[in-house]
């Protein structure tokens, strides 16, 4: 496991290089939910999702070997934007493969950032693309299964720790387990009595079945939500999770959209389901936890790439 002297190394390796993202108290959110609500805009990161940060990390740390053979990376959308942006910015041929159900907006900015975006028709096949492109001499970008780009990822929990006022509970997506890792590890280090749980999306529940099975294992995807949509999390975020999370909360693709539409109403932010997600969640932290006085809620807004038209549709189609 990594340890708050990682994430601090990560912090400045990519200082100057990113946005560090606002964190504001949310007034509208905390008339929703009925307890104070602070979010972590990492949304207004400038490839509009977190990502930015473990992909930055990753390519600054290559080899000029490395460099010069290129970069390979998975991506149900943010990740593979990320990598293309770092790239183009670092001069580093970049081939982002993804999954069909990706948003069309992430392989359009993908592809002018400079990058080969390879489509395949299912998540499961994007990661055996990967795998051979890897094998033919490409350095991986692993979405979360590489211990610097955990720690990158847990910068958002450092500033987040550093900018933010009293918290009692933090709320964090999970996709491949990658950022919650290293939120946990910075929000632990900073403020040790401070409750960490996860959110993922029916359909998309690699880390809560790792739980119950007590080490990583496949699952079918079937969540809408791709940015949330790994195949297995890696032995290296379950043993994050299972030692610093509280638990992992699961909610349905609907909810996750509805959350969409209740940021975007109440908070005044356009977020992606797999913020979105975030607030049905959070109602299921202050029935566990009883009193809502008590508690002080923080968000990490994790990413805004999501078409309104594909929100509108989602809405429509899932009731």
């Amino acid at each position: 496991m990594i340890d708050i002297s990682d994430v601090e190394a990560a912090a400045r390796l990519i200082e100057g290089r990113l946005v560090r993202t606002p964190t504001v108290p949310s007034p509208g959110l905390t008339a929703l939910l009925g307890a104070p609500v602070t979010a972590k805009l990492e949304l207004l990161q400038h490839t509009g999702a977190f990502k930015a940060r473990g992909a930055m990390a990753k390519l600054l740390s290559l080899s000029p070997t490395e460099r010069a053979a290129g970069v390979v990376a998975v991506s149900g959308g943010n990740h593979g934007i990320a990598v293309a942006v770092a790239a183009g910015l670092l001069d580093v041929k970049a081939t982002v493969v993804m999954p069909r159900s990706a948003p069309a907006r992430a392989v359009e900015i993908a592809e002018a950032a400079g990058a080969s975006v390879r489509l395949e028709a299912t998540m499961d096949g994007a990661f055996a693309l990967m795998d051979r492109l890897r094998s033919e001499g490409l350095t991986l970008v692993h979405p979360f299964d590489d211990r610097l780009v955990i720690a990158a990822q847990g910068t958002v929990g450092l500033e987040f720790a550093e900018d933010a006022g009293e918290l009692t509970d933090v709320l964090v997506s999970i996709g491949g387990g990658g950022l919650i890792s290293g939120v946990a590890v910075a929000m632990k280090a900073r403020r040790p009595g401070i409750r960490v749980w996860g959110v993922e999306t029916v359909g998309a529940e690699a880390m809560s079945r790792a739980l119950v099975a007590n080490g990583p294992v496949p699952v079918e995807l079937s969540s809408i939500v791709s940015t949330l949509s790994a195949p297995a999390v890696s032995r290296l975020t379950y043993e994050h999770v299972s030692a610093l999370v509280e638990d992992v909360l699961v909610v349905s693709d609907a909810e996750a959209v509805q959350g969409v539409l209740d940021l975007a109403q109440h908070a005044k932010v356009w977020a992606e389901p797999a913020a979105g997600c975030l607030l049905p969640a959070a109602r299921q932290v202050l029935e566990r936890v009883g009193d809502a006085t008590e508690v002080r809620l923080g968000l990490v807004v994790c990413g805004g790439n999501a078409a309104v038209s594909d929100v509108v549709r989602w809405s429509t189609e899932l009731g």
